[in-house]
């Protein structure tokens, strides 16, 4: 590696939160300006699109994916959800746009010229297991970006994603419900650095349709159990991150003006989202950098 600062004994990890992640996409485009090279990343559901966005090195990139973009015709809406593509038109966004010339073309040779090991995870539907790719499974863009799709594809709004013999659904609902946390772990870090998509005082509520996921999900039981544990698993993951973050094992960046849904399409607001993400950021770069032993840059 030439240039920049080598992270080598932390972990970076990206919560998901689809829109919302046009605010942290601003740590992302931060970490790439400030030359800050993690050996490690990991990245669920949204956070997979932000560790393909920081393993290509393109700050700009970063910000269009979750601003810029959401004003293409092709991006999605409900009428493209009536037609089976998703209600975020999931094969354009993720598959399509990232091709050389397209609306989001994606730097390939700079993914290929850094060694940083990565995970990206999604859920299988019928078996009910977590499944995470890094860069042994990759080989041509196409195979990272439909991963980076299957990791985004949340039931009922998205189509599955079929690869191989299986079928798959957002990541978010594995057994850490939303954080590469296991796979970091796995990979054999003890420190972390976890972009959150979530206020530090949020507590994810129980589900209040139980009734109809059931019937949404009855050819897919795995599915539907998921769903229903997901707020318990999730909020145990962040009371584990909090702890982490006690015993100084983990920094965790929480945003503290998010302004912005899951869902969000009005570019005026994303921009504006990520606006504050950027203050958020340089507020905290110099406790960021202290943390991770960077010096002050």
């Amino acid at each position: 590696m030439s240039g920049g600062i080598r992270v080598a004994d932390v972990a970076l990890i990206f919560e998901g939160g689809g829109m919302r992640a046009s605010y942290t996409s601003a740590v992302v485009a931060a970490l790439i300006r400030e030359g800050l090279h993690f050996d490690w990343v990991g990245g669920i559901s949204a956070g997979s699109s932000c560790t393909a966005n920081y393993l290509s090195r393109d700050a700009a990139r970063a910000r269009t994916s979750f601003v810029d973009l959401a004003a293409d015709p092709q991006f999605g809406s409900w009428r493209t959800w009536l037609q089976g593509k998703g209600r975020f038109n999931a094969k354009y966004i993720y598959e399509e746009t990232g091709a050389p010339g397209q609306a989001l073309p994606y730097d390939w040779d700079a993914f290929n010229a850094h060694a940083t090991e990565f995970a990206i995870g999604a859920f299988e539907a019928r078996t009910g297991r977590m499944q995470y790719w890094g860069r042994d499974d990759i080989r041509e863009l196409h195979d990272l970006m439909v991963r980076v799709r299957a990791s985004s594809s949340l039931p009922i709004l998205m189509p599955p994603v079929t690869l191989g013999d299986e079928l798959y659904v957002d990541g978010a609902l594995g057994p850490t419900g939303g954080f590469a946390l296991d796979a970091a772990k796995r990979a054999g870090y003890e420190k972390f650095f976890v972009v959150m998509t979530r206020a530090r005082d949020y507590v994810k509520p129980a589900s209040r349709l139980p009734g109809f996921y059931r019937t949404a999900f009855r050819r897919y039981p795995a599915v539907l159990d998921a769903v229903l544990k997901r707020p318990r698993r999730y909020n145990e993951t962040r009371h584990e991150l909090f702890e982490l973050e006690r015993q100084g094992r983990a920094y965790l960046f929480c945003p503290t003006d998010l302004s912005v849904s899951n869902s969000e399409t009005d570019v005026r607001r994303l921009a504006r989202s990520y606006e504050l993400g950027e203050q958020q950021v340089a507020r905290e770069l110099p406790r960021m950098r202290e943390w991770l032993g960077a010096g002050a840059g």
